[in-house]
């Protein structure tokens, strides 16, 4: 992925995603006592992909923790200690998997600096690695990212590239709402260029990003332009930004590509400065159409550009289906897929 975007940087190192939100929790624990990390699997063996190996060794066991299979106790707990004060990182293992929590995350957390008239707040970020490609089948590749857009009270992250992941991580971190912080596996150890369903070179050897070993954030509410165009604008997130980049190369069109980083709050002056311009919009997203955070995308691009659209507002997404094991990457939006609607929308 290009550096397009990416603020001016200096003694940073190579780092993988998974490379950088380690570092942002190392950083956070250091930083402020009150920063507890824990889940299933996350304290003696670092979680399923290794996102937090070592920080028990460093921090002790008192600050990195395992918890049991209990997705609803880990957040419920996680609550709790975020009301006293504290600032629990849970790790849900898969996103999948956050749907026995989804009670506590929308009844009590989202809810509870507006039921308490701001005497108390919900300082916890709850980290869920989401979408497939890993070849996980239906309970462990699902991006329901729309399900927690919805919810009033909470911010929805999904970073593309390791610089944003570490500086978003931390402010997510500091951050006195509950955040629902998404991580796409596709992207966690190493370079993707949106056409190959494996990395080309081994990830260790090129990893995506150049990242600062120390504390940055970048702010929860903002969208940022990784590729300038002039004749449509593409809206994305996560691994899609690279295939979003994947696809305008293959049509040869001057795709301006606004990756969204925040999902909820939304950047929507980036978002609507760049449709003006354009005149053209595809989003594109990985979660199934029907109802999917597109569907607002499109909806505010209608309300706030109409009279600026020369063409119907596109959208290329995964397919309203359970997520389909044996056509995994045929249910992906795919450069091509993508490349099809920016020249139906050059077209129209």
């Amino acid at each position: 992925m290009s550096g397009a975007g990416l603020p001016a940087i200096s003694a940073a190192v190579p780092m993988t995603m998974v490379q950088a939100l380690r570092s942002a929790m190392d950083v956070m624990l250091e930083r402020d006592p009150g920063v507890v990390v824990y889940g299933q699997d996350v304290g003696y063996f670092g979680g399923v992909f290794r996102v937090t190996e070592g920080l028990q060794e460093k921090h002790g066991r008192t600050r990195v923790f395992d918890a049991p299979i209990s997705e609803g106790g880990i957040v419920g707990t996680a609550i709790g200690m975020a009301a006293y004060g504290l600032r629990p990182v849970v790790e849900i293992q898969f996103a999948d998997y956050s749907y026995p929590a989804y009670d506590q995350i929308v009844s009590e957390a989202a809810r509870l600096r507006y039921r308490s008239a701001g005497d108390f707040t919900a300082p916890l970020t709850i980290r869920m690695p989401c979408g497939g490609g890993i070849y996980g089948g239906q309970t462990h590749s699902q991006s329901p990212e729309a399900l927690f857009t919805h919810v009033c009270g909470l911010r929805t992250v999904m970073p593309s590239n390791p610089y944003d992941a570490k500086g978003l991580l931390i402010a997510a971190i500091e951050c006195d709402d509950p955040v629902i912080f998404l991580e796409p596996k596709r992207l966690y150890n190493g370079p993707f260029d949106g056409r190959h369903d494996r990395p080309i070179v081994p990830w260790s050897k090129h990893p995506l990003g150049e990242v600062p070993e120390g504390y940055y954030t970048v702010p929860l509410d903002s969208a940022v332009v990784r590729r300038p165009g002039a004749d449509l604008t593409v809206l994305a997130y996560g691994t899609m930004v690279h295939v979003a980049e994947a696809g305008a190369a293959e049509a040869g069109i001057d795709a301006e590509i606004v990756d969204l980083r925040s999902l909820w709050p939304l950047d929507l002056d980036t978002i609507v400065a760049s449709v003006r311009r354009t005149g053209r919009c595809v989003v594109v997203h990985e979660a199934t159409r029907t109802s999917g955070f597109g569907a607002e995308l499109a909806a505010l691009v209608q309300e706030h550009c109409f009279f600026h659209l020369e063409a119907p507002i596109e959208r290329v997404t995964g397919w309203d289906t359970p997520y389909p094991h044996a056509q995994e990457w045929a249910y992906f939006p795919g450069p091509a897929r993508v490349a099809a609607a920016m020249r139906r929308a050059m077209e129209a």
